[in-house]
């Protein structure tokens, strides 16, 4: 496995790992991981494709989130790294990530041969985040992460309750949201910040394969949802007995679907 370096439109650094050979997958993590996250995937993939995994900037241990903060410098570091792999391209975007994905897309056609996005929450009816975000932050500031993190997966996320009580009974869950709060509430933002409407992505005629587990919150699928009637080549996958961390809790599963969205690419 190697390290990959570029520079971004703003002059910043942006690493990848690179891992296996054949043709190039362009992965992007969702909020609040890292590329370690989809370890299991890329195990899978990287003996037929060479697999690039984007470390998103403001994951990075010790990386202070900047008031520039966008979902426009996420698609500009995206782009920086792509233009370091060989085509036909495919981007692969999880969550937060696969928005990022969506915008990078539109900013530069022709740059991806096809789309892979695992439940992008896509402002399409409403915000993202919006005013409990603000609660979020709030309670994060009053040192409560705990009740911070109930905000984020009852109010954003939208999990049923019982989902809800499950991951703040794992001291692990809190402690990781802890350290990556200031990140992932600036990602919400940035979600929030283009707007509702899903109307941007109707140019976007690249075959795009979306991505569903059955066990989403039925928030985020209606999101998903309204996003695919507004691709003009997109079609559905739903996964079977899977939530929004398919990558972790069946790698194999999500690593056959991005094969079969690699064969819809044009040759």
């Amino acid at each position: 496995m190697a390290e990959l370096l570029a520079r971004s439109a703003d002059g910043a650094s942006v690493s990848a790992l690179d891992d296996g050979e054949g043709p190039s997958l362009l992965l992007v993590h969702g909020g609040g991981e890292s590329p370690a996250a989809w370890e299991g995937v890329a195990r899978s993939l990287s003996r037929d494709f060479r697999v690039v995994r984007l470390a998103r900037r403001i994951y990075v241990p010790g990386t202070c989130v900047p008031p520039s903060y966008s979902v426009a410098v996420e698609a500009e570091d995206i782009l920086a790294i792509a233009g370091l792999l060989d085509r036909p391209l495919l981007l692969a975007g999880h969550s937060s990530g696969a928005i990022a994905v969506l915008e990078a897309a539109v900013r530069a056609p022709g740059v991806a041969a096809g789309l892979f996005l695992y439940e992008p929450p896509v402002p399409s009816h409403s915000l993202v985040g919006a005013e409990a975000a603000r609660r979020a932050r709030a309670a994060f500031a009053a040192g409560s992460p705990g009740e911070a993190l109930r905000i984020h997966l009852r109010d954003i996320a939208r999990e049923p309750p019982e989902r809800v009580e499950e991951v703040l009974a794992r001291s692990e869950a809190r402690t990781s949201f802890a350290a990556r709060v200031e990140a992932g509430l600036a990602d919400i933002d940035a979600l929030d910040a283009l707007g509702v409407g899903v109307d941007r992505y109707r140019r976007l005629a690249v075959p795009t394969t979306l991505v569903e587990g059955d066990r989403t919150s039925a928030s985020l699928r209606e999101r998903l949802a309204d996003l695919a009637a507004t691709l003009p080549d997109a079609r559905m996958v739903t996964l079977r007995g899977e939530g929004h961390t398919a990558h972790r809790t069946a790698p194999a599963t999500l690593a056959h679907a991005i094969r079969e969205a690699a064969g819809r690419l044009p040759r």
